[in-house]
């Protein structure tokens, strides 16, 4: 309920982009050309026309395939990408991914599922507002879409020392604020009946957009009152009564004046309370569970955890320097993470994630509790990522392997090479419930069919299966109570009968030894020479670190005593 009127002093309404809308649901990869105004007000036109053939209010995969594939030329695997994009960021329960994961499980073949996909459809509106904010990452080198140049040296983010590049801008808060401020008119203009457009393709002066289509807004924008902590979606404050007449919202027609409504749009717009910049800024210190003492002062973790409603929790860590952290709590459960310029570390994080974004990070380990939506990797180097997401997408990153069991097909985009995908190898005992509170089955997996996306063709393979022959599985170094004792969904066939051989040849091994009659000393020696030779093992592979650091620091009182 909203606050009353005589609660405060002066209602005063605070809105701001969505986080999730733009780390989440925005492809870090150049638009289609035909996602521009031109083409969306043509397509907002057609889908209306359509109605209730799958166009309007709810658009369905059969009619946007059509509109991709037939108007806009897209092929078929990219029209499904944005649509599948677009779903991850709808609000559906656990239950309702399980389900749908249970259908698809039963099909026999893509001709079942492509029946399956019919029955989808999404909102008409907002999925419009999702294909014009893919622009966010337009490449220009010289003006933007409106022709102005963008984004703004004012519009940079100060904090990460992040460049201003598209493959940043959906990380940094300041950018969505100044991307939907700069587009504001244009998006305004897609909820609009197509009629109102004039014919050259602009507003009139009594041009007036539907309460219900206002809904749609609630895609992009949320906002508070005041100092209440409660969040709203925009439809609703739009229409709180002490503030009417600046939204331009009219009772008796339940339209809300064009011009008004943009008005008060950009004067209440601001930075987002539970971004990523403020949280740098302001967040609290997060305990771990496991921290060595780095060699470097310039570590920061950050958390707006402990006071963020849900959904809206926000998780950074940067220039972590030879460190083990592990940490498993409800602080982390539904978190949006994102890590920085992490080096030479072991970083566990098991529990139930939001979203992870792994960013200019060197050789490093990252073990993921599900992650409900994304995992986005960019600008990184030797770093093997183990972790159960819905979608895992790489961007200008070099020798990195991914572990994953993922419901969607890996996104490659460009400025990659050799790039390793491998099935998902370890469990914690707690596993098998944080993937059924994110909603993640062990059916589908595409972990091993990857989709490469603005990458030239006549380019070298930037990724590789990786050989049943090195692989093995993970052993999560931590106890924990829980019922998950295995891998979920077991392994592949020729992974499973790789792990078995290798059993196989130790068992065979250790046979050889306890029938070869060794006397007490040839069998120290022989002792020793194993553990010799295992140890130079360690310092060879860098595993010697993560060892050593799993060893408990004493703590003053036992140092002293």
């Amino acid at each position: 309920m909203f606050p009353s009127q005589d609660e405060m002093e002066r209602p005063r309404v605070r809105l701001w982009a969505k986080y999730e809308t733009f780390v989440v649901g925005i492809l870090q990869v150049p638009p289609p050309s035909k996602f521009s105004m031109h083409y969306l007000r043509k397509m907002a036109t057609y889908v209306r026309t359509k109605g209730g053939e799958g166009g309007y209010p709810r658009l369905s995969w059969p009619m946007w395939r059509h509109i991709a594939c037939g108007k806009l030329q897209l092929a078929e695997n990219l029209a499904w990408l944005y649509f599948e994009t677009f779903d991850i960021l709808l609000e559906k329960t656990a239950e309702e991914r399980l389900q749908w994961a249970e259908e698809v499980s039963c099909c026999r073949s893509e001709e079942e599922i492509d029946k399956l996909k019919n029955k989808l459809s999404v909102d008409t509106l907002q999925f419009l507002l999702f294909l014009y904010v893919q622009q966010l990452n337009k490449v220009s080198l010289r003006t933007s879409l409106i022709g102005e140049e963008w984004p703004s040296p004012r519009s940079r983010s100060p904090d990460l020392d992040v460049k201003s590049n598209s493959q940043s801008k959906n990380m940094d808060d300041h950018n969505h604020l100044t991307f939907v401020l700069s587009h504001l008119s244009e998006l305004l203009e897609l909820l609009l009946d197509p009629e109102q457009l004039t014919i050259s393709a602009h507003t009139t002066h009594d041009s007036m957009i539907s309460a219900e289509a206002v809904r749609a807004l609630d895609f992009l924008f949320e906002g508070s009152i005041g100092r209440n902590e409660a969040i709203y979606p925009v439809h609703e404050l739009a229409r709180w009564q002490p503030i009417l007449g600046t939204t331009g919202y009219s009772k008796l027609s339940k339209m809300f004046h064009f011009h008004k409504l943009e008005a008060w749009l950009r004067s209440v717009l601001g930075p987002n309370p539970f971004g990523t910049a403020l949280c740098f800024q302001k967040g609290k210190k997060l305990a771990w569970a496991q921290q060595v003492e780095g060699t470097t002062k310039r570590a920061r973790i950050s958390c707006n955890t402990y006071t963020a409603p849900k959904g809206h929790k926000v998780v950074i860590m940067t220039q972590v320097y030879k460190q083990t952290l592990a940490k498993s709590s409800d602080q982390l459960d539904g978190a949006h993470v994102k890590i920085h310029r992490c080096n030479d570390c072991f970083i566990y994080l098991l529990s139930p994630l939001r979203s992870v974004s792994i960013e200019k990070c060197r050789n490093t380990t990252f073990v993921l509790g599900p992650v409900q939506t994304t995992i986005h990797i960019h600008g990184c180097n030797d770093v093997k990522v183990i972790a159960i997401c819905r979608r895992l997408s790489v961007s200008s990153s070099s020798s990195c392997t991914f572990y994953c069991l993922t419901t969607t097909c890996p996104l490659i985009m460009s400025g990659n090479s050799s790039l390793t995908f491998a099935p998902y190898h370890t469990y914690y005992p707690l596993l098998e419930d944080h993937m059924a509170r994110t909603g993640i089955a062990t059916i589908p997996n595409y972990w091993n069919k990857p989709f490469c996306i603005g990458v030239d063709n006549n380019e070298i393979p930037v990724y590789q299966l990786l050989p049943p022959k090195a692989f093995y599985v993970f052993v999560i170094p931590f106890e924990m109570e829980g019922d998950t004792m295995e891998i979920p969904g077991g392994l592949p066939p020729p992974y499973e009968k790789a792990i078995k051989h290798r059993e196989q040849k130790i068992q065979n091994w250790q046979k050889t030894v306890k029938e070869a009659g060794l006397s007490k000393e040839h069998r120290r020696l022989f002792q020793n020479l194993v553990e010799k030779k295992f140890c130079e093992w360690l310092d060879q592979t860098g595993h010697r670190q993560q060892l050593d650091s799993l060893i408990p620091i004493p703590s003053p009182k036992q140092t002293t005593s």
